[in-house]
């Protein structure tokens, strides 16, 4: 347990630290977010400095190599992949500062760049026999599903990335709602040893420091460079543990962004109505007059309360 709280500090130093040198970087760089018109709660918001996910990203690379060595596969491979996720977040961000608009990458090329790191990671399970899918609140039961493991790989990533991107909407949302489901998932991981659990304290260590310039009012966003690395980083400590199936259980509110985007827009094109108000979902419950701080609170809490149920039925 030592280890941990100490990768924790660290990244809590080290990400600190960065975040409050990268901020005015940023501002000096005018590298600031082109706020969508249509979002009227957030027209004060236009031109805040963005790719912050830089900075608590490298605090948890280098944290937890320091911490989980470098001979340990599966955790170098955890940290490629997420930096190859940050670097895909990154080009778009930049794209988007360069063009002065909200559009970078066109969405095809982010899947495809998306879909390549998945690839990896699904034949990496494949040919080291990470096959296996523990089963949520089965008392440690699991089913091994073979060469099917690459198809729920490459689904699973493309569908946690995105969600978790889509959940980065307001002020300390994705990141209060990611802490809370690393924060968790890396107890469950620690209590079978798990070497990812390391990477997992390192990133509430380094999320809880960004969180300091991020809740509301934030003085810097995380950009699709810190939110697709999370997104990473979360498909990819809990497929390479095989507790993928954790990841629409605890990381449920993930899901509720990605389920009610879909919702609406298969919805309105059939009947030109709306579900609700704005979809993400918590664009839903800003337009119902909830404060960005209080839904931002709610969805962290919802996470960490699934969290402690799969701790109490692991």
């Amino acid at each position: 347990m030592k280890i941990y709280l100490a990768a924790a500090l660290a990244a809590f130093a080290a990400s600190a630290v960065l975040t409050a040198c990268l901020t005015p970087l940023l501002k000096r760089l005018k590298a600031g977010q082109y706020i969508l018109g249509y979002v009227k709660e957030h027209k004060d918001k236009n031109g805040t400095p963005t790719m912050g996910g830089l900075a608590f990203i490298a605090a948890i690379i280098v944290i937890s190599l320091g911490f989980g060595g470098l001979q340990n596969n599966v955790l170098n491979l955890t940290l490629v992949m997420v930096g190859g996720f940050m670097i895909v977040g990154f080009a778009d961000d930049f794209l988007k500062i360069y063009r002065k608009e909200n559009e970078g990458l066109k969405p095809y090329q982010k899947i495809l760049f998306q879909t390549a790191i998945a690839l990896i990671a699904a034949v990496y399970c494949y040919v080291n026999k990470i096959t296996s899918l523990s089963i949520p609140f089965a008392g440690g039961l699991s089913v091994n599903i073979g060469w099917g493991i690459i198809p729920v790989v490459l689904f699973v990533f493309l569908a946690t990335v995105n969600c978790v991107n889509l959940t980065d909407g307001l002020d300390g949302l994705a990141g209060g709602t990611s802490l809370a489901y690393l924060a968790f998932f890396g107890a469950m991981l620690a209590v079978g040893g798990h070497s990812l659990s390391t990477v997992c304290f390192a990133a509430v260590g380094a999320l809880a420091a960004f969180l300091l310039f991020n809740v509301n009012k934030a003085a810097v966003f995380m950009g699709d460079t810190g939110s697709l690395a999370l997104g990473g980083l979360v498909a990819c400590v809990s497929v390479f543990s095989s507790n993928t199936l954790y990841i629409p259980v605890m990381g449920i509110m993930f899901v509720i962004s990605g389920l009610t985007v879909i919702i609406q827009v298969i919805y309105y094109k059939r009947t030109k109505k709306r579900v609700f108000l704005m979809a993400p979902l918590h664009h839903h419950f800003q337009m119902k007059g909830y404060t960005e701080c209080k839904i931002s609170y709610a969805y962290a809490l919802i996470t960490s309360l699934v969290g402690m149920l799969c701790l109490i039925f692991l």
